[in-house]
């Protein structure tokens, strides 16, 4: 198998620098491991000869260039053409090919919907497609921030959602999502990763929710990065007597009910915490559950605005928006009052 590729005639824009795209949310000074996805792709390439990596010009910004680097006769840049990427990844999956196809995830859902509607999911392809910048995880702005990817998604038949926190959750979901039968869509988080859930005694499962840590007064149910958040506000409440319970929920379709339902039983206040619009997203996937099952009772969502966020630093914008330990920390302690 040679190196495949392709080019635009007209490009997209000016290039964009680096350090305002590419920005870190890890706090200061915490444990973080390097391109979880890449080097886990890397290394179940050397166990199944079906895995190939293919992207939309943004190998070294999705971690695949770690793939491309031991790998290079099943790399494939595609150039900055998002549909001709997901068409050959489906094409590879008729094949017998387990794709991995990264892009942004702003150009996965706006840009190239259709073809992976028809190509990849309709036919409930083994393609893998891998979404960087999700949520609000760079500062660039609308362009660039996947706000309402999982509304968007969530609404394709046979796709499975998976949101993880951590390099943990990245590492060990990436062989699960390749056994996969159909396809998923990966909201990456790349570069240098928090490693946090190593710590809790958990092993990610594809389509299950983990209760994380027990607490009798709060629970927070969470996706994402905003586990990582989640966990921190829950030993900061800790100080103000609050206990809380946190509950992790990696795979947003298909949900988890039972797991998530069983720990929403009884008076707790329920919260949900979400890198994401409030729109379409973990709570309102919550709350439909809590309709079907017949159980009535309030939830707290904390996610992003139904709006076009604004640029910037993201400690600022994560402080802006509610996303923040200490954001988190003040809405529960003013719903508790």
């Amino acid at each position: 198998m040679t190196t495949g590729a392709a080019t635009t005639t007209a490009p997209k824009g000016p290039k964009l620098k680096t350090s305002a795209m590419i920005a870190s949310f890890a706090d200061p000074g915490q444990r973080t491991i390097p391109a979880p996805f890449g080097n886990a792709l890397a290394e179940l390439a050397e166990q199944d000869e079906r895995i190939v990596g293919l992207t939309a010009d943004l190998g070294k910004y999705t971690d695949l260039h770690i793939f491309a680097q031991t790998h290079p006769e099943r790399y494939f840049q595609m150039g900055m053409a998002e549909q001709l990427l997901f068409g050959a990844a489906a094409g590879m999956a008729q094949a017998g090919l387990v794709p991995f196809a990264t892009t942004y995830s702003v150009f996965a859902a706006r840009r190239a919907y259709d073809f992976i509607c028809l190509d990849i999911a309709e036919p409930e392809l083994n393609v893998n497609i891998v979404g960087g910048l999700p949520g609000l995880t760079t500062g660039y702005g609308p362009s660039h921030q996947a706000t309402e990817d999982v509304a968007i998604f969530r609404g394709m038949p046979n796709l499975t959602i998976v949101d993880p926190c951590d390099a943990v959750d990245i590492a060990q979901a990436v062989p699960q999502l390749a056994a996969s039968k159909g396809p998923t869509y990966l909201r990456l988080l790349r570069g240098k990763v928090p490693s946090v859930l190593d710590e809790y005694d958990y092993k990610f499962e594809l389509g299950k929710a983990k209760v994380l840590r027990g607490g009798r007064d709060v629970v927070l149910v969470s996706s994402g990065l905003m586990t990582m958040r989640a966990l921190q506000a829950a030993e900061a409440l800790a100080a103000h007597r609050v206990d809380v319970a946190v509950v992790h929920t990696p795979t947003l379709k298909p949900f988890d009910e039972e797991t998530v339902l069983a720990e929403l039983a009884g008076d707790r206040l329920a919260v949900t915490l979400e890198n994401h619009t409030v729109v379409g997203g973990l709570f309102e996937t919550v709350a439909s559950a809590l309709v079907r099952r017949g159980q009535a009772r309030r939830v707290v969502p904390i996610g992003l605005p139904d709006a076009f966020l604004d640029a910037g630093a993201l400690p600022t914008l994560h402080e802006r928006y509610g996303l923040s330990k200490d954001r988190i920390v003040e809405r529960v302690l003013a719903e508790l009052g």
